[in-house]
């Protein structure tokens, strides 16, 4: 997940600043089923701290004894962990170990593109072998062709017996929540989504403007009205949840989000006050596509029986997910077999 790798890399920056060595597990491979899945990242520090985890929180601890000899020699290492017979999941994580800094070019390219909402992949090259040391490392390529590798004193020449193997995963933006409304339902949903990883923004009323700090875990703050409102930032990785509790307004922000291509957009209130809507869009515009209607979700949220604000930020939290990752919501108890295979 782009945030998660965004924290890791916060993280080994200060630890720079303050000569902490840093080593990146990565899980490049997996035989069986497990809690997480390849592509997960975690930091490890020489003074013991971790940011991030490759599992629920069982494997964490044999990592980071296994990842000593990194910090001592600064060479990377594959090591496995067959959690068949020590956890509930039944498969073999295959982990890289690899130095892991964080020069001033890539910290400058890395944030302006992150901020920039584009798409970066990151390559990492191993064997299924435990304990197997050698050159193994972890490219970085951003979309204008520049990449980085993370430890670039790399020297040690991999074992030619066996196959080298490529682990590729891409970036997309971070998942970004746009919150039109600044009461108190509008502050839980911000949290809960913080709590995600999510980029929040919170647009409120000219009439009533809120702050930075009125909104734990927003990334920014502003007011605005809906024809002053800009939509040049919001892209396929954005959902919106209109909770302005007035209906001209949601009317109005609606009309101007029209031709974005959003993947949701939730707005609070009954499904009579959804007819009235569409029907009242249909009035302002006649050019609305279909695929427009399809992402508006009114009442927002999934019927889980909600009732506090907490709770409906909850059920809102959950349609989303559900819509951005193609998912009817079900029961777990109902699927025979892997749950990653029916992703």
């Amino acid at each position: 997940m782009t945030h998660e790798f965004k924290q890791i890399v916060e993280a080994a920056i200060l630890n720079q600043a303050s000569n902490i060595k840093s080593v990146l597990a990565t899980v490049v491979d997996l035989d069986g089923s497990s809690y997480r899945h390849p592509g997960v990242r975690m930091l490890l520090s020489s003074d013991g701290d971790m940011v991030g985890a490759v599992s629920g929180g069982c494997v964490e601890k044999e990592v980071l004894r296994r990842a000593q000899s990194v910090f001592k020699t600064g060479v990377s290492k594959i090591m496995t962990y067959d959690g068949r017979y020590r956890l509930g999941c039944e498969g073999v994580l295959y982990i890289l170990l690899e130095p892991f800094e964080v020069s001033k070019e890539l910290e400058k390219i890395l944030f302006y593109e992150l901020e920039n909402r584009r798409t970066f992949t990151i390559t990492s090259n191993y064997k299924k072998e435990d304990e197997c040391i050698g050159d193994f490392f972890s490219r970085i390529t951003f979309e204008n062709n520049e990449s980085f590798i993370f430890h670039p004193n790399h020297s040690i020449q991999l074992d030619k017996k066996g196959s080298v193997k490529e682990f590729k995963q891409i970036f997309p933006p971070c998942f970004k929540l746009l919150i039109i409304g600044g009461e108190h339902d509008a502050v839980k949903l911000c949290k809960m989504a913080a709590l995600l990883g999510w980029e929040v923004d919170v647009v409120t009323s000219i009439k009533d403007p809120k702050q930075l700090n009125d909104f734990p875990g927003a990334k920014t703050v502003t007011a605005n009205t809906p024809e002053a409102f800009i939509t040049s930032s919001l892209d396929n990785q954005c959902a919106v949840v209109l909770m302005t509790h007035n209906y001209a307004q949601d009317l109005r922000y609606l009309l101007k989000l029209k031709d974005c291509k959003l993947p949701y957009i939730g707005i609070l209130g009954s499904a009579r006050r959804r007819e009235q809507l569409q029907n009242e869009l249909f009035e302002y515009t006649s050019e609305l596509a279909e695929t427009f209607l399809d992402t508006i979700h009114s009442p927002a949220g999934l019927n889980i029986g909600a009732i506090t604000p907490e709770e409906i930020a909850l059920s809102i939290l959950s349609e989303i997910l559900a819509m951005v990752r193609n998912k009817k919501p079900i029961h777990l108890k109902t699927i025979s077999g892997k749950i990653r295979a029916q992703n």
